[in-house]
């Protein structure tokens, strides 16, 4: 099976103005990139993950799977969203925060205007690192011993 994400360029900016100035120029042509960020305390100088989804985001890209590269880098692939993508809250929030700081740009708009249209913006989910147990769930998983003994272990 070939992994499509490693048919993407591996691509790297030392700045977020460099990565805003490729996005601008290549955000409706290209496929996506798999950019190379620096590990903390790596010595290298590269655009942080958050600076690139703030710029990804502007341009109505997405963040997606994380990489190892090297001992000083990883990788973070971003390609444009797709119409059907579903948000996420953290995302959400972001873009709604760089459109009330002017920085939106009119593919991230447009993006957005997509997934209001066809209902993904409302369906935006909560992150992982924040998410709980439905309250109905835990109930039943209560009643039934041996299907809790399992999640036990893990909390």
């Amino acid at each position: 099976m070939i992994n499509k994400s490693n048919e993407l360029p591996v691509m790297f900016f030392g700045e977020q103005q460099s990565l805003e100035n490729w996005l601008e120029n290549n955000h409706d042509t290209s496929p996506g990139i798999r950019l190379q960020i620096a590990k903390k305390n790596s010595g290298v100088v590269t655009v942080s993950y958050d600076e690139a989804l703030e710029s990804a985001l502007c341009y109505g890209w997405v963040d997606s799977q994380k990489e190892k590269f090297d001992e000083k880098m990883w990788v973070q692939r971003f390609t444009p969203r797709r119409a059907r993508s579903i948000w996420s809250k953290v995302n959400k929030d972001k873009a709604e925060l760089l459109i009330t700081n002017g920085r939106m740009k009119p593919s991230g708009f447009k993006a957005i205007e997509v997934a209001k249209k066809n209902g993904q913006w409302d369906k935006a989910y909560e992150s992982q690192s924040i998410a709980s147990m439905p309250e109905d769930f835990a109930i039943e998983l209560e009643r039934n011993v041996k299907a809790n003994q399992p999640l036990s272990i893990l909390n």
